[in-house]
């Protein structure tokens, strides 16, 4: 019967073609998500690392200054330099060596520490690292392209001038650990004072920048 007769070789043909349409579609639709899924990973990473970084420098900073005893010249430490930060201040009772004498927890013993790039794995990117008194550097941010420091007086204005300082802007920016072929950064990255402190770099990697202001309340005094 011609009912009972199955599929002719055209009608095999257009339904293969219409389901290689059909998968080609599921691909490209899958792959792109895939891409952007990766991308944005690459992004939550950055802000992840941005944030804990400024946290941890936010906290510290905040102690500069710090000398119950005013006599242990604890504060903001020279040289003072754009991409550096230098401060101490009397930490003796945090169970640490903080000044590598021998001694734990001494009356004014100072906790020096140190904020700088610098390459801790070797591989040509830089990290933000942190150095506490003569001790080694630690990579607090991975693939952290630029540190901007400016210190700046009461009325805001910047100054070199240590004992003029009462707040510190710091500007990190941040580049993803992987490049996106379809994309390309071109733009310039800035601190609060609007001045470039990185690009345009013209590659394939995504950064971000995150800034804060941080009033040092110990410096005042």
């Amino acid at each position: 019967m011609r009912w009972n007769r199955g599929f002719t070789v055209v009608e095999l043909m257009i339904s293969i073609a219409v389901a290689g349409v059909v998968m080609a579609g599921i691909y490209s639709v899958n792959r792109s998500q895939q891409k952007s899924y990766i991308i944005q990973e690459q992004v939550v990473g950055m802000q992840q690392s941005l944030r804990g970084a400024m946290d941890l420098m936010e906290r510290e900073i905040r102690m500069a200054g710090f000398d119950p005893y005013r006599h242990s010249g604890a504060g903001i430490r020279e040289p003072i330099e754009s991409n550096t930060l230098l401060f101490c201040f009397v930490a003796d009772d945090d169970g640490y060596d903080n000044d590598g004498d021998g001694d734990v927890d001494e009356t004014g013993e100072l906790k020096t520490i140190r904020y700088a790039l610098y390459d801790s794995g070797a591989d040509g990117d830089y990290d933000l690292g942190r150095k506490v008194g003569a001790g080694t550097n630690k990579a607090v941010a991975e693939n952290i392209d630029a540190l901007d420091v400016v210190f700046l007086r009461e009325d805001g204005t910047p100054t070199a001038n240590v004992s003029e300082m009462r707040s510190i802007q710091i500007t990190l920016v941040a580049r993803s650990g992987r490049i996106d072929p379809h994309y390309v950064d071109t733009s310039v990255y800035t601190n609060q004072q609007g001045s470039a402190i990185l690009g345009p770099k013209n590659d394939n990697f995504r950064r971000k920048r995150l800034t804060a202001e941080v009033y040092c309340r110990n410096l005042a005094f």
